[in-house]
């Protein structure tokens, strides 16, 4: 089968990576990739008659979606009456990601535990927001309903924090603004991401991703930074918690709402006091966690996707690596803000076989490989325990050079 992956960044080239292990595939196209994929092809992915021209010309036989944007603007319903397959969900259904403010009145309804909110909507009065903030004394989450590529949450301390947060919105996004305000809650967060036919689940290895620019979680949030699986405090007694009170309900009551869903579904997790707590849904696979939780999946990932598409999901066991896995992202000096790129990165071929890097935001010319993104590359290590996973990924890292590279240097550290 030929296999057709959507998107240019980390997480689609760790599919493709993945899917090229795969005995059913044949030929991968990635659209329109990146400086790292050698199945590159360069098309605008929001065009869908580009996209479905290019697929039929070259006999595809699945679409796999890997951003969010595509999904929200149906690409999914596009292709629904094609005879190509499609992996990922559909408009309606992508909406758990697409609006916050849908998605909280969802978790609201179907009784998923979450933080408790107030929603903003349009044409949004400025002054109630403030008077919110001064009543939480700065202590909230303020979300911007839409997409955002990961950077439309802001979790403050203060009033002053707050405030900013609300301006930055504002200013941004102006009379389209609409808001999630949250009670912020404290504890530890996990991603949980699964794929489902809307009936069933399989869920790949627990993750932690650290959405902080900066050391000790400390700076703005990003799109990600890094992460690591497993997570050491997800207990069994854990994991039957989240899937009594957050994963079933949420299947449940996408059944109650007569909406179908295929593909990967995303719960964003924090354990507070003990419990669970559902921050957000997405309706695609996570960035940077699909970068751990890929080389930790010991199944064929097209075989999975096929079972689901195909109605064997319920029959189909997962299979995970007991193995320790860690990505640091390197990123452009200036993300998440401004940034400048087009730098030659050097030391891709000096980091060792045991290292597998992910390409995000590069670009190859003349044989050479720069820097062409806010993300640029995922590093990518594994080990008997994080340890050794850290050291290895750490000193792979001492021999990339780009202008103005950046990282983390705490990613995994006791599991943060």
């Amino acid at each position: 089968m030929n296999v057709a992956i959507i998107g240019s960044g980390g997480r689609e080239h760790s599919i493709a990576w993945k899917i090229r292990q795969s005995s059913l595939a044949e030929k991968i196209y990635v659209l329109p990739g990146n400086g790292g994929i050698r199945e590159s092809f360069k098309i605008d992915i929001n065009d869908f008659k580009a996209v479905k021209d290019f697929c039929i010309g070259h006999n595809v036989g699945l679409i796999i979606i890997g951003p969010e944007v595509p999904l929200a603007q149906g690409i999914a319903d596009y292709f629904a009456k094609s005879k190509i397959k499609i992996f990922g969900p559909k408009r309606e259904a992508a909406r758990l990601e697409s609006s916050k403010i849908w998605a909280k009145r969802f978790m609201q309804k179907y009784g998923i535990p979450t933080a408790s909110f107030k929603v903003f909507e349009r044409p949004i009065n400025i002054k109630e927001v403030e008077k919110a903030i001064f009543e939480f004394e700065g202590n909230v989450v303020l979300k911007y309903d839409g997409l955002a590529a990961g950077k439309g949450v802001y979790v403050c301390n203060s009033v002053k924090e707050a405030s900013e947060a609300l301006w930055k919105l504002n200013e941004s996004y102006g009379e389209n603004l609409e808001i999630v305000f949250e009670e912020k809650l404290k504890g530890n967060e996990i991603s949980i991401i699964g794929i489902t036919d809307g009936k069933s689940i399989k869920l790949l290895s627990v993750s932690r991703d650290h959405k902080r620019l900066r050391d000790d979680n400390k700076g703005p949030n990003t799109g990600g930074m890094g992460a690591f699986t497993p997570v050491d405090f997800y207990t069994p007694e854990l994991k039957k918690q989240i899937e009594e009170l957050i994963i079933e309900p949420t299947l449940r009551g996408l059944q109650s709402e007569n909406i179908e869903y295929m593909g990967v579904l995303y719960f964003g997790i924090l354990i507070a006091d003990g419990k669970p707590n559902l921050l957000e849904y997405n309706a695609r696979f996570g960035d940077p966690e699909t970068e751990v939780i890929l080389p930790a999946l010991r199944n064929d990932l097209l075989k999975l996707i096929l079972d689901c598409i195909e109605g064997r999901l319920s029959k189909t066991e997962v299979e995970l690596d007991l193995n320790f896995f860690i990505d640091v992202v390197a990123v452009s000096g200036g993300y998440p803000d401004s940034y400048k790129t087009g730098y030659e990165i050097k030391g891709l071929d000096d980091v060792g076989n045991d290292i597998v890097i992910f390409h995000a935001g590069t670009k190859c010319e003349n044989g050479k490989i720069y820097t062409s993104g806010g993300r640029v590359l995922n590093i990518v290590a594994s080990g008997n325990d994080f340890e050794t996973a850290r050291l290895k990924v750490y000193s792979a890292l001492e021999k990339i050079l780009f202008n103005g590279m950046y990282y983390r240097k705490d990613i995994g550290r006791n599991s943060l």
